[in-house]
């Protein structure tokens, strides 16, 4: 090897060396020095203050056009009547009702339902009996809501239908439809009990 090799090796042995010295420098228990510290330690602007970094000095930015959250399912209806008819038609459960499914639905009833519909569904739900509420809820273990597609009820869970308010910022996709599921249950077990009621004799 030639003297200008070994210059190099030694070079190289040499920063090497003194990278590895000088990056256990600042402290024992952390990381060395850092060879980018302005991304390490970057300025963080909260989140309605001014940003010298964009033109508009706003610092939560608008979303990319055409862009969603991760996790985000758009929701293309509007909330009125034919835009609910339209979702019973375009929307299929993705859901079997499996006692997993059944569980989580009534999970989800209890949670954000009950309060209204009462246990049943019914429509005497805490909030009406105690007084709180002077509307009283849908019973939604009844015939009209039973009529209902599947799609409409996810629509109405979504989006809210009369004095209901919308529910699709606090409960998922997947457990709006694990919901509807539920719902249906309720309203197979109303029907049930409906048709095991001796009929009454009329004098």
């Amino acid at each position: 090897m030639n003297i200008a090799g070994r210059t190099l090796i030694r070079i190289s042995v040499f920063l090497l060396t003194a990278s590895i010295l000088f990056g256990c420098d600042r402290q024992k228990n952390k990381r060395g020095y850092d060879f980018i510290p302005d991304m390490v330690y970057s300025r963080a602007y909260e989140t309605y203050s001014k940003n010298p970094n964009f033109k508009d000095s706003v610092t939560m930015r608008v979303p990319v056009n055409g862009t969603v959250p991760i996790g985000f399912t758009p929701f293309h209806y509007t909330i009125d009547s034919l835009s609910r008819v339209k979702a019973g038609k375009e929307l299929v459960n993705p859901f079997l009702p499996t006692d997993e499914v059944l569980s989580r639905g009534k999970i989800i009833f209890t949670t954000f339902c009950i309060g209204c519909h009462g246990i049943l569904g019914k429509g005497d739900g805490q909030l009406y009996s105690s007084g709180l509420y002077p509307l009283k809820p849908r019973d939604i273990s009844a015939a009209p809501t039973a009529k209902l597609m599947d799609g409409q009820i996810y629509h109405t869970i979504t989006l809210g239908f009369g004095s209901m308010m919308p529910h699709g910022a606090q409960i998922r996709p997947e457990d709006r439809w694990k919901l509807v599921l539920y719902v249906r249950m309720l309203q197979k077990q109303a029907l049930m009990a409906r048709d095991t009621i001796p009929a009454v004799k009329v004098k």
